[in-house]
């Protein structure tokens, strides 16, 4: 990450210091620096079937499907909502809060129908980056992309030695969230995601009771950052801009952790620390995350193990977060 990059977050943490007001100077930041996400195209629009075509008929027949649909509409894919969402927020004739840069290995030919389909959706999306099936990986720091979302794991992975939050999505969810309330409902998985995955660490190789102490110890003490720290503190700032004079924001922000009690002390000192309120904090346990999150109405849920996204994804849109643990069993620190 570069010494601009760093400095930024920094005068974000500084605006959102805990019981400070965010300033018109953290404000003019972020108009400055908006918050700025990256998508595949496949991320953003359901190309699954031209994607299927690709794998079994090679690049060219995936090329001439592409042509043939030029001027086709493309159906939304598993990010649409969020980012139509997210883009939502801006408001007409000011510099914007949030930023989408379109980032796909399609080749620039190609990209004519991704963004006659941007159009026909009324999305104000007017960049982007196609690679003609090179590595997305360097395009992310060159736009400076805060957060990136892709189908594809070989440039996720990429997304993280670059310094961005990343996640592969998981397939879309049978029913869209319709609400028409206006807000962008965005929800975390703790350890390993929004925090270090330091104390999952000691819990893996020493055991629960061993977790329990060290969170117990350490309950005042901030965790560090995991690979989406530095997003949410920026989202943090969005959160604030918009919320009104009953508390209640455009942009909410929810907690949802295997942790319980006691090791969930840590998640809100650490919050505070921070000063990166959530708006909700689910503490599940051994229980499942799916129907949290549904009663949440997530627009998005970003999990560092695969087996959760695969059962969130039934009921909203779920980004694997890549990092310690691999796809076999859950990897649940809580006492029953």
């Amino acid at each position: 990450m570069s010494e601009d990059r760093v400095a930024q977050l920094h005068s974000f943490n500084k605006a959102l210091e805990p019981g400070g007001p965010v300033d018109c100077a953290a404000l003019a930041s972020l108009r400055d620096s908006p918050l700025r996400i990256g998508i595949s195209t496949r991320a953003l629009f359901d190309l699954e079937e031209e994607h299927t075509v690709f794998l079994e008929r090679g690049v060219d027949a995936y090329c001439q499907l592409q042509l043939e649909r030029e001027k086709t509409v493309v159906g939304m894919g598993a990010g649409f909502n969020v980012i139509e969402r997210l883009l939502a927020l801006n408001e007409p004739g000011s510099s914007p809060f949030v930023e989408v840069v379109l980032l796909s290995r399609n080749s620039p030919d190609l990209s004519l129908r991704a963004f006659n389909s941007i159009e026909e959706y009324g999305l104000p999306i007017k960049v982007g980056s196609f690679t003609s099936g090179q590595p997305i990986g360097p395009y992310v720091s060159a736009w400076n992309i805060d957060l990136f979302l892709s189908n594809e794991e070989t440039d996720v992975r990429a997304a993280v030695q670059a310094g961005a939050a990343a996640a592969k999505l998981g397939s879309l969810p049978a029913v869209r969230n319709e609400q028409t309330d206006g807000e962008v409902r965005i929800a975390f998985d703790g350890d390993a995601v929004v925090f270090s995955a330091q104390s999952d660490q000691i819990y893996k190789q020493e055991g629960i009771e061993a977790f329990l102490k060290h969170e117990r110890e350490n309950a005042t003490n901030p965790m560090a950052h995991g690979p989406f720290g530095a997003f949410l503190n920026k989202l943090s700032i969005l959160r604030a801009i918009f919320l009104n004079s009953a508390g209640r924001s455009k942009v909410r922000i929810a907690i949802v952790t295997a942790r319980n009690a006691p090791a969930h002390a840590r998640v809100i000192h650490t919050l505070r620390a921070w000063g990166t309120p959530a708006d909700e904090a689910h503490f599940v346990g051994v229980n499942t995350k799916a129907p949290i999150l549904r009663a949440f109405g997530a627009h998005i849920f970003f999990d560092d193990q695969e087996k959760h996204v695969l059962v969130a994804s039934g009921f909203v849109t779920a980004g694997h977060v890549p990092g310690p643990h691999g796809g076999g069993e859950l990897v649940i620190s809580a006492v029953r």
